[in-house]
């Protein structure tokens, strides 16, 4: 299933270097990935490259763009309900996060994209029109801005628990269940209601759950960027010891 070099004079430089970069990006990390590989492996030049994107955040804001514009629909699709908007806000964020530890190439792309400026701007602006939809009904003296600005808040909330692999003290259900009371609190959700959306999310088999939206998100990526990716990319990390026997469960 792996390719090394795309070398077709039918695909343009553009979609040349995005195949090759999403590629790499999800089979060996972001930050392994060299420009002098990318070039090599799409078949252009360095100043081509560079012409087009600049630097390699500027795939990640492509990457970014086709990644964050299709999670609310996945996490609909997957749970398989007509959900209120909140809990859909709860059970997709729980899914990113928890993708996060189930592939680390994955975890450093989403952590990547709350990084760099120009892809963190696209996050922070397409995540206020959703939350600002969700969320805007209890706060109906907020606009659109407003969300934004309260958005820069959740998302460095959502970076720092992405960064922190889960672990002993750390558990996979501790993360999420703090992550999501801290942010819906920040929305202005009424107190049942988040114990409500926080019993919904304990009750999902959120790993099994996630590892589905995972292997959509991979066969969408590459059916729209035209590559195959080899199995090892595809294959969700074992879990950590101390989340072995919660595997089902938060």
């Amino acid at each position: 299933m792996r390719i090394t070099t795309i070398t077709s004079a039918s695909l343009p430089a553009k979609k040349r270097i995005l195949t090759v970069c999403v590629k790499l990006f999800l089979e060996q990390g972001y930050k392994k990935t060299t420009v002098a590989e990318i070039v090599h492996k799409a078949a252009v030049s360095n100043s081509i490259f560079q012409n087009i994107f600049r630097a390699k955040d500027g795939v990640l804001t492509e990457l970014a763009e086709f990644m964050f514009s299709n999670q609310f629909s996945m996490a609909r699709d997957v749970t398989g309900k007509q959900l209120p908007p909140a809990y859909v806000y709860a059970a997709e964020t729980a899914i990113q996060m928890t993708l996060t530890e189930l592939n680390e190439n994955l975890r450093e792309i989403y952590v990547e994209s709350y990084t760099h400026s120009e892809v963190s701007e696209f996050i922070f602006r397409a995540t206020a029109r959703e939350l600002y939809r969700i969320f805007g009904p209890y706060q109906p003296e907020l606009t659109e801005e407003d969300f934004y600005a309260l958005e820069l808040g959740s998302a460095g909330l959502m970076r720092g628990y992405m960064v922190r692999p889960c672990d002993g003290t750390l558990t996979l259900e501790k993360k999420l269940r703090m992550f999501l009371t801290l942010s819906l609190r920040g929305y202005k959700v009424p107190e049942e209601e988040v114990r409500q959306i926080l019993r919904f999310v304990e009750g999902l088999d959120i790993r099994t759950v996630a590892e589905q939206v995972m292997q959509k998100l991979f066969q969408a990526l590459a059916m729209h960027y035209e590559f195959s990716l080899s199995e090892e990319a595809q294959a969700a990390a074992p879990a950590a010891p101390e989340d072995k026997e919660k595997k089902t469960k938060l």
